[in-house]
């Protein structure tokens, strides 16, 4: 797989641009604040619907423009097929596939795939458990987008289920608490079935990927101990299979079994929802848990191990996502700034992984901060354009 062109107009600091890329290598030459960052934002914003700088849309949309758009042509198995994305100031977004509009944004989701490594990426190892259950979901959407609905129906339920809790929790020994319960019953069914379907898709993703990323994180720091990846949820003690260590993604307990578990600790847990009006179990409040050896990486790794974990985790992905049988070609591997932060050992490991990418897209701002042996294309960007230099 690989982006032939990418196209912008009103995103971020972009009027408008124009890019056509090619396979292999495309290397983005500019100081800070020239936009590089923003043209592989808008490409990133094609394959997830989010960006990897901020969590809400509206910062993408220019300063005094009512609307942003970031289209592509995405070449895939001989195939070419354009995919566009209309992002709206306070109206539902638009999209399109090969010119034609689709029903909703998300039916777009894995015409392109791109596994983004960015300086942003030390929040799954340093910063909060949400950090680190997006980085999980994205990658499961990555590898099935009909989850992205899944995701999508479970936050829903979550803030329904969540205004109830507040209302009921209210209400204690007033006649509308019955019908308060009878229908907070029905949200706990909704939870546990979306809830259910989006962890175990998390848990096979993770034994999954947990091969890919101990391997890269032995390759880009070699002396250190092995990085280890685990899931903590408040489910473990009613089915220990969640946490069973095998990194066989089979090993995962059927569907109907985790349904149960979440019903039952839903159960449990009402007396304390209900006392403090918020939903208490769930994948929301679970956590991806990292460790070099039997250490855990937050509070304990230096600044170069977490650097390590961070992009241990994005190769670990791209190299799942390879290894996908479904996955219709290699994803698209952007590198944005990296390298600069990067020491001399690592530098040379993540370009030799992009030197052998079917599509590489780098940003940096001089020519010294790539390493010498990522060979392509140069584009030099600056002064609102972008120019292929060779």
């Amino acid at each position: 797989m690989y982006v032939r062109h990418l196209s912008v107009a009103d995103f971020r600091s972009w009027p408008t641009a124009e890019l056509a890329l090619e396979p292999g290598a495309n290397v983005l030459l500019g100081r800070n604040g020239q936009g590089k960052t923003n043209l592989v934002e808008a490409l990133g914003y094609l394959a997830s619907l989010s960006s990897h700088r901020v969590s809400t849309d509206a910062p993408l949309i220019r300063a005094g423009a009512e609307r942003a758009v970031t289209r592509a042509a995405v070449v895939a198995a001989d195939r070419e097929l354009r995919v566009e994305v209309e992002i709206v100031a306070g109206r539902a977004n638009r999209a399109k596939l090969g010119g034609a509009p689709v029903p909703r944004p998300r039916d777009v989701l894995g015409v392109l795939r791109t596994v983004l490594f960015a300086p942003e990426d030390l929040a799954i190892v340093r910063g909060d458990p949400s950090e680190r259950r997006r980085f999980l979901d994205e990658l499961v959407v990555a590898r099935t987008p009909r989850l992205a609905g899944v995701r999508a129906d479970y936050e829903r339920v979550l803030k329904q289920r969540g205004a109830l809790l507040k209302s009921a929790g209210g209400r204690r020994g007033s006649a509308a608490r019955p019908a308060d319960l009878t229908t907070l019953d029905v949200w706990d069914g909704h939870l546990a079935t979306h809830g259910a379907e989006l962890l175990r898709a998390r848990l096979t993703t993770l034994r999954a990927l947990r091969p890919h990323a101990a391997a890269a994180y032995a390759q880009v720091a070699p002396s250190s101990s092995a990085l280890r990846a685990g899931y903590s949820t408040s489910l473990s003690t009613s089915l220990p299979a969640l946490v069973d260590p095998s990194d066989d993604p089979d090993t995962v307990p059927p569907l109907d079994e985790v349904r149960e578990a979440l019903l039952a600790g839903l159960a449990a847990a009402r007396p304390a929802e209900l006392d403090r009006g918020v939903n208490l179990v769930g994948p929301h409040r679970d956590d991806l848990e990292l460790a070099l050896g039997d250490l855990p990486l937050r509070g304990y790794a230096s600044h170069g191990e977490g650097w390590s974990a961070a992009l241990s985790l994005r190769l670990g992905s791209y190299e799942l996502l390879r290894s996908d049988a479904f996955s219709g070609g290699d994803p698209v591997l952007v590198l944005d700034d990296v390298f600069a932060e990067l020491d001399a050992e690592r530098r040379a490991q993540l370009a030799l992984v992009a030197a052998g990418a079917e599509q590489a897209i780098v940003t940096a701002a001089v020519e010294g901060d790539v390493p010498p042996g990522l060979r392509g294309t140069r584009f030099e960007v600056g002064g609102g354009t972008v120019r292929r230099v060779h």
